[in-house]
């Protein structure tokens, strides 16, 4: 390890109180998607007292923020995100689901660990940047709403990551491994059907039904999915049935939809068929809709130059280090968990490496991964969705996971709450402030890395971004 990224990851664990102090504060205080309010003025404090230029309401989204320091090229953006999951209140350091507030909020995603883990690296990069007199920016960006809101998506139509010359993130995981692949893009659409109210028996030809309107659209749109590739999804709730009176003719009722594709511009083209069908169910019952965009992701752009410096880092700093008090509780939270004999990505696609991590992950045993999977290229797909797929399109993007929760625990999980508030927890966020400030480093110290992945992501992108995010929609906290 150079003698600057030494320096660099020891002013990281000198102020590694902040970062965890942070990261309990906003487990502590769990809020939803886009309603992050007390979370993004308690990141904005600290940045702030910490020398950076913050920007609030950053992109007018009202738990946005940016806190830059430096000047000149190469700019790279941190991206750091904090929102929580309805219904997975939990207790921290416990073994069996113990809500602290009975359907309350919980980081069953870890974005605690993962917004103060992205902030080390701000602060590592910013005291090498000040140490070295070397030129360049950092920016970390506050990112609010990555379960539902996609605000990195919203950003991404305004433009906002082509400003960089490289951004980088990490997410906690079960795993210590280098994100590769790719995933779905998705797009959300409220629908809200309005039709004439009128008393079932009485009445019955005078009433016009919203919620035939919305069964009517749900049945157009199961025969949709005979005429669909195999990498799209439909989902839908109803989110509004028009009341408990099944002698009303109901004049109201909802539907949100999910729709997901491979590939993001199939996502637009695919919502424009369920869109046709909103229209025929409002036909066929006579009533109106309203149309409400609600958010959009797109799919991934791998960049293999990223990872492999990412990867030579993280194979430099090692893993996170564990107590025996660690390594017992993790052992006891693993196997509340169903089994994973060859977690990580590259387990599903590699043989060698799913040999390796399933003698690694003795699952039962040490109950955490402590371990690194090695190094793996791909552009496969992954279920599920993520906002970063956005910055991918604009900017070079690479990812790391650091294991802050135990082997094989579900995402979205009490599990994962009980962990996320553990010094377990704590290790995984250091670490990975650790992994992404060094690499970053590595873009500021040779122009060569950055020109590589530049050229790569402009051969990946060849075909333009289409941002899944309508014109002039706005963030919508549901």
């Amino acid at each position: 390890m150079t003698e600057l990224k030494k320096q660099v990851v020891n002013f990281i664990d000198q102020n590694k109180g902040i970062f965890t102090e942070l990261s309990d504060k906003i487990w502590a205080n769990p809020e939803l998607s886009l309603k992050e309010y007390k979370s993004a003025a308690l990141y904005e404090k600290v940045l702030e007292e910490n020398g950076f230029k913050v920007e609030k309401n950053f992109d007018n989204i009202e738990t946005a923020f940016t806190g830059t320091y430096g000047s000149g090229h190469p700019v790279i953006g941190i991206l750091g995100e904090y929102d929580a999951l309805s219904g997975l209140s939990q207790e921290r350091n416990a073994l069996s689901h113990t809500p602290l507030v009975e359907g309350g909020a919980g980081h069953g995603c870890g974005h605690n660990m993962l917004g103060t883990g992205a902030l080390a690296a701000a602060f590592g990069i910013k005291h090498y940047l000040e140490t070295s007199g070397h030129e360049g920016t950092v920016i970390f960006y506050g990112c609010p709403g990555e379960e539902g809101g996609a605000a990195k998506a919203f950003m991404a139509r305004d433009g906002v990551w082509k400003d960089l010359d490289a951004a980088l993130t990490w997410h906690p995981e079960d795993v210590n491994e280098i994100k590769t692949g790719t995933n779905n893009s998705t797009i959300q659409i409220l629908y809200d059907f309005h039709g004439v109210s009128a008393h079932a028996a009485g009445d019955p030809e005078h009433g016009r039904s919203a919620l035939d309107a919305v069964e009517l659209m749900n049945t157009g749109v199961q025969y949709l999915r005979e005429h669909m590739t195999s990498d799209c999804r439909v989902h839908y709730a109803i989110t509004n049935a028009g009341g408990v009176s099944p002698n009303v003719v109901q004049d109201h009722a909802s539907v949100l939809y999910m729709v997901r594709a491979g590939k993001v511009k199939n996502c637009v083209e695919l919502l424009k068929r369920v869109d046709k069908i909103a229209e025929g169910a409002s036909l066929m019952t006579e009533t109106s809709f309203d149309r409400t965009f609600i958010d959009g992701t797109a799919d991934l752009v791998p960049n293999f130059t990223l990872e492999k410096v990412l990867y030579e880092n993280f194979s430099e700093l090692g893993v996170p280090e564990y107590t025996e008090e660690e390594f017992e509780f993790a052992k006891k939270l693993s196997a509340t968990c169903p089994e994973n004999p060859a977690p990580g990505f590259a387990s599903k696609y590699d043989d060698e490496i799913r040999e390796y991590t399933e003698k690694e992950s003795q699952h039962g045993t040490t109950g955490i991964n402590n371990f690194l999977i090695p190094l793996y290229h791909s552009t496969a797909f992954q279920a599920g969705s993520t906002d970063v797929g956005d910055v991918s399109w604009e900017t070079p993007t690479g990812q790391i996971h650091v294991a802050g929760f135990v082997n094989g625990a579900p995402g979205h999980s009490w599990q994962n709450v009980s962990c996320g508030g553990s010094s377990i927890g704590h290790k995984a966020l250091i670490h990975a402030g650790k992994v992404l400030a060094c690499a970053a480093l590595d873009l500021y110290e040779d122009p060569d890395i950055l020109k590589e992945a530049r050229e790569e992501f402009e051969k990946r992108t060849a075909s333009g971004y289409v941002c899944p995010i309508e014109k002039d929609a706005k963030p919508i906290a549901l």
